[in-house]
């Protein structure tokens, strides 16, 4: 046909057709957000070149006297802190993609910057799945047994199965637990931050106390679904489901942590970065880049003491 401009040849001897013609858009499977590394703290004084395991030393509070009151004649009472330490071991951490230059001189779009777009976001993704895990290593676990009801477990073990999703009576129940009970201190801002799954977030917004709350004083947080700061614990909603999940019974509860200051911090001897492969195999045809770095994270008090313990890890069994 004149004017024709797609060129058909046949793929099968039963005469199915297929056009070669390829849209000059490149469409990108969506990706989930990740939260967790922002909230991660590097350690000071280490890198490259400063061995394999780096030592954390921690200060125990010292111990409130029953009185502070000095007799005349006897000499000011002594107190001792305590010093304590823990230990981070880095490894190296990485993938890669190949391709062949045959893909690259065929394809219309720059396949090397697109291969470097997509590990740029896989180790994005990584990194935030394996910090999430360490800040779920601590000791407190916060499982929702009812509307108005919990359970906690300081040995590191969820030992319940979880009933119920996160609402406003939950949030206020954990901050209490975090301020008055385990005397965690909350971030230079004065609150503590929380990173729910989404399902979580929805269980709070979906409760009557939330909404009549946010009518007064936010009324667009309903329009906009953003739950933001309630209860002195704020907010930061995911849908990254390698580091949270859904989980209890009938996956009814959305998994998040909760944490104050020194929480969890990270040490790094060579910063993630992409690569590409050097000397390409057989004269340029085989290609790869990669992303790779020596790091690794934990938690600064790995304990469930009062005046210690940094992480609460909202949970079920």
């Amino acid at each position: 046909m004149a004017g024709n401009q797609m060129q058909w040849n046949f793929d099968a001897p039963s005469g199915t057709f297929k056009s070669h013609a390829m849209s000059r858009k490149l469409y990108m499977t969506a990706l989930e957000n990740s939260v967790v590394m922002d909230h991660v703290v590097p350690v000071d004084g280490y890198g490259k070149k400063k061995g394999e395991t780096v030592t954390l030393t921690r200060l125990s509070a010292v111990a409130e006297p029953s009185s502070i009151d000095l007799v005349e004649g006897v000499r000011i009472p002594e107190d001792f802190m305590a010093i304590t330490t823990t230990s981070i071991t880095v490894g190296e951490i990485g993938r890669a993609l190949p391709y062949t230059s045959l893909d690259e001189d065929l394809s219309w779009f720059d396949l090397g910057n697109q291969v470097q777009a997509a590990l740029e976001e896989q180790m994005r993704l990584g990194l935030d799945t394996k910090f999430a895990g360490i800040f779920k290593t601590c000791k407190l676990k916060y499982i929702p047994t009812g509307e108005a009801s919990a359970t906690i477990d300081t040995d590191g073990t969820a030992s319940t199965a979880a009933s119920a999703n996160m609402n406003v009576w939950h949030l206020g129940n954990l901050y209490d637990t975090m301020y008055d009970t385990y005397l965690i201190p909350p971030l230079q801002s004065g609150d503590y931050v929380g990173i729910f799954r989404h399902l979580a977030l929805r269980g709070i917004m979906n409760d009557p106390n939330w909404e009549e709350w946010k009518k007064y004083t936010d009324p667009s947080a309903k329009f906009n679904s953003e739950v933001g700061r309630m209860e002195r614990i704020r907010l930061v909603d995911t849908n990254h489901a390698a580091a949270f999940g859904k989980i209890g019974t009938g996956s009814v509860l959305g998994e998040g942590v909760v944490f104050g200051r020194d929480s969890v911090v990270m040490a790094t001897a060579l910063d993630p970065e992409l690569m590409a492969k050097p000397g390409a195999d057989d004269f340029g045809r085989n290609k790869a880049v990669s992303w790779y770095g020596i790091l690794n994270g934990g938690v600064v008090w790995d304990t469930a003491n009062a005046g210690q313990t940094r992480i609460v890890h909202v949970a079920s069994s």
